[in-house]
């Protein structure tokens, strides 16, 4: 958790940097490389993962930049949102979050849970709150409950886990590309340089293909 506090510390102090030139994006600074590549969900495809905590402000207000992106990624791509899971909070909410994916909620109900947790000051932190407020959402009770306690959400809970090993993760939020290059808005310099980044690694995956 050590480590978690200090990368939270490094986001918010690089958060508004300056912009990444294309030309000065190397590995070692904007983003690591990683020496064990980690197998893509689609292969053929560029896969860029976003691993995030809903109770996690930096991912909060990462939601309103890296958003819009997403709408705008070419049909190569593939993006995926991975919760982390450092135990706690954190697993009961990403578990929440691999319910709702494994019931195709739809992406405003993602939002919601974000807005409840850092405008309205709730917890959910059980299934039956997280049940009782998705409900607003349209999301049927007896079906999130269901599905939550289901095999398949805590096969994929510990899919998300070894995944988060892997990638070597230590903070939130945190962007992988195509299993190969990790790096984060801190490393970046800033919300909008992180997906200069992203886009960077994304061509040359592209060009090397």
């Amino acid at each position: 958790m050590r480590n978690l506090i200090l990368s939270a510390a490094l986001v918010a102090t690089s958060l508004f940097g300056g912009a990444v030139q294309a030309e000065s994006i190397e590995a070692g600074k904007q983003y690591v490389e990683l020496s064990n590549p980690v197998p893509v969900a689609k292969p053929g495809k560029i896969e860029v993962v976003e691993l995030f905590w809903y109770g996690c402000g930096h991912c909060y207000q990462f939601e309103s930049t890296i958003n819009p992106w997403v709408e705008q990624l070419p049909d190569d791509v593939n993006f995926v949102r991975i919760p982390a899971l450092f135990g706690g909070m954190w697993n009961v909410h990403g578990q929440m979050f691999i319910t709702l994916e494994a019931m195709k909620a739809e992406h405003k109900v993602h939002a919601a849970i974000f807005d409840a947790i850092h405008k309205q000051n709730k917890k959910l932190a059980t299934p039956e709150e997280m049940a009782d407020f998705l409900a607003g959402e349209g999301i049927d009770k007896e079906a999130f409950l269901k599905t939550y306690n289901s095999f398949g959400v805590k096969s994929q809970l510990e899919k998300a886990k070894k995944l988060a090993m892997a990638y070597q993760i230590s903070g939130v939020p945190v962007m992988i590309v195509n299993g190969k290059y990790r790096f984060d808005v801190g490393s970046s310099g800033g919300p909008q340089q992180t997906l200069q980044v992203a886009d960077h690694l994304i061509a040359k995956e592209r060009a090397a293909q």
